[in-house]
């Protein structure tokens, strides 16, 4: 069983990633090795042990401790365990605890692109989404629907970001993934020339009038497929688009332009991964 250590104020140390640090100061860029994140709920932190991710320490609320978090701390027995009443621990915080258990995780070293695709036949490109809660809900359903593997632009967000683990629901931990380059110059030309040398074909999803639908049978016949969502508002860049192999679009009815990009993306999840 972990070490129990009950608190009362904000003055502990150990309290720090939870109570303290921005998300910023979590991924720790200058050091990336003493990065960290933060789990929230059994069911999530379970996932991220199951994925070999390594507990720092877990913060609850005492009636967790030998109710629903007990078999997490068996299987974290070094791990230091923080606790307080609720009350006590929203007082502290500021904010209630979701589902009542956190757990601070290190992060580890990003799995390089040509890892992340081994095998895989579909795979998700995210260009530049930083809606935390868009990235969630879109790899709860590349979970869901098949997708093989999600790939992040430079600029898109951390999908080890709190918000988005929780709206994930761990799925984060489950489908592999990783940033395809390092710096805006590694996005779109040379991410797309990556992606087709490991032999993926290209497909962008936008409103254009060359785009096919996404049920076009050229998209189901093509071995390897990325499809490329872009970020909330503007879509994908024009060069992306014009760089890819294909252009598909979602049909739509009542006059409606197009979906969140997280409904977007479920949508051609389900058409493209179920042929994979």
């Amino acid at each position: 069983m972990s070490r129990i250590i009950e608190i009362t104020s904000l003055s502990h140390e150990a309290l720090t990633p939870y109570v303290r640090l921005t998300e910023a100061q979590l991924k720790n860029r200058l050091h990336p090795e003493d990065g960290l994140f933060i789990a929230e709920s059994p069911v999530v932190i379970g996932y991220a042990l199951d994925a070999g991710y390594e507990p720092v320490s877990f913060l609850m609320e005492r009636r967790h401790v030998a109710g629903k978090a007990a078999a997490l701390l068996e299987r974290c027995p070094d791990a230091p365990m923080y606790t307080a009443d609720a009350d006590v621990l929203q007082a502290l915080t500021g904010y209630p605890l979701t589902r009542g258990v956190l757990c601070a995780m290190r992060r580890r070293p990003l799995p390089a692109v040509e890892d992340v695709l081994k095998g895989a036949r579909r795979a998700a490109v995210l260009e530049g989404i930083v809606d935390t809660t868009n990235i969630g809900a879109i790899f709860r359903s590349a979970a869901a629907l098949g997708m093989d593997a999600v790939l992040l632009t430079p600029t898109a967000c951390d999908p080890l970001n709190r918000r988005a683990v929780r709206v994930s629901m761990g799925t984060v931990f489950q489908v592999p993934w990783t940033f395809i380059g390092e710096s805006r110059a590694d996005w779109p030309e040379r991410g797309l020339e990556r992606l087709r040398g490991l032999g993926f074909s290209t497909c962008a999803l936008a409103l254009t009038d060359e785009s096919v639908s996404i049920d076009d049978p050229v998209l189901a016949r093509q071995e390897k497929l990325a499809l490329v969502l872009g970020t909330e508002g503007d879509g994908l860049a024009r060069q992306t688009i014009a760089a890819c192999d294909f252009t598909a679009r979602i049909p739509m009815a009542h006059g409606v332009d197009s979906l969140n990009v997280a409904a977007a993306g479920a949508v051609a999840f389900w058409q493209l991964a179920k042929w994979g």
